[in-house]
C-alpha cells in the first residue's frame, strides 16, 4: 500500500506543476484519496459487499468531491486534477496514466442492469474540464478530449476531439501509425 501511495503522489509531481513535493502531493491532492478510497470499495464490491462498498464509496465522495462508483475499474496513475465534479460510473473502465480535470463524467445512457453502460478509457488519455462522455463507448489509447466536450462515439486512438457532439479536430498520425503496427 505504502509503495502504491508513493506511485501515485509521484505521478501527481510529474503531471501538476503545482505539486511542489511529495507530503503536499499525499496530504493535499484530492485524487490520491479518492483513488485509495475507490481501491478499498472496489475490493468489497468484487466481493458482493455491494452496501458497504457504496459507503465507503460516497464518504470518499463528500471528502473529495469526486464520485467513483465502487465497480468501476480504474487503472494506475489516474490522476485527477482540482477533482470537484467528477462522476465515474459502475461499468467504467479507465486505463493507466489518464488525466482527467474537474467537472468530468463518464456517465452512463440507460440500459439494462449487469450490462456495459459506461465508457472505456484506454491508456494515456487526458479528458479536459467539464467533458462529458456518454454510453458504452471507447476512448483510444493516447486520445485528448477537449473542455466541455461531449462525446457520444468512439473515439479513435491518438485524436484530438473537441466540441458539442465532439468532433474530430486533429489526429497524430506518427503515434496512430506505432499503434497499429
Amino acid at each position: 500500500m505504502f509503495k502504491f501511495i508513493i506511485e501515485e503522489a509521484r505521478n501527481i509531481l510529474e503531471k501538476d506543476p503545482a505539486a511542489k513535493n511529495l507530503f503536499e502531493a499525499i496530504f493535499c491532492y484530492p485524487s490520491l484519496k479518492a483513488v485509495l478510497y475507490h481501491r478499498w470499495a472496489h475490493k468489497l464490491y468484487n466481493k458482493k459487499r455491494y452496501t458497504l462498498s457504496r459507503i465507503i464509496s460516497q464518504r470518499a465522495r463528500r471528502k473529495t468531491g469526486i464520485e467513483i462508483h465502487p465497480g468501476a475499474k480504474i487503472g494506475r496513475n489516474l490522476f485527477i486534477d482540482h477533482g470537484m465534479g467528477v462522476v465515474i460510473g459502475e461499468t467504467a473502465e479507465v486505463g493507466d496514466n489518464v488525466t482527467m480535470y474537474h467537472g468530468v463524467t463518464l456517465g452512463g445512457i440507460g440500459g439494462e442492469p449487469n450490462t456495459k453502460r459506461h465508457p472505456t478509457v484506454e491508456d494515456n488519455v487526458m479528458i479536459g474540464t467539464g467533458a462529458k462522455i456518454l454510453g458504452p463507448i471507447t476512448i483510444g489509447r493516447g486520445a485528448k478530449i477537449g473542455a466541455n466536450a461531449v462525446v457520444l462515439k468512439d473515439v479513435p486512438p491518438y485524436t484530438t476531439v473537441v466540441g458539442i457532439p465532439a468532433k474530430v479536430v486533429k489526429t497524430n498520425r506518427d503515434d496512430y501509425l506505432m499503434y497499429v503496427i
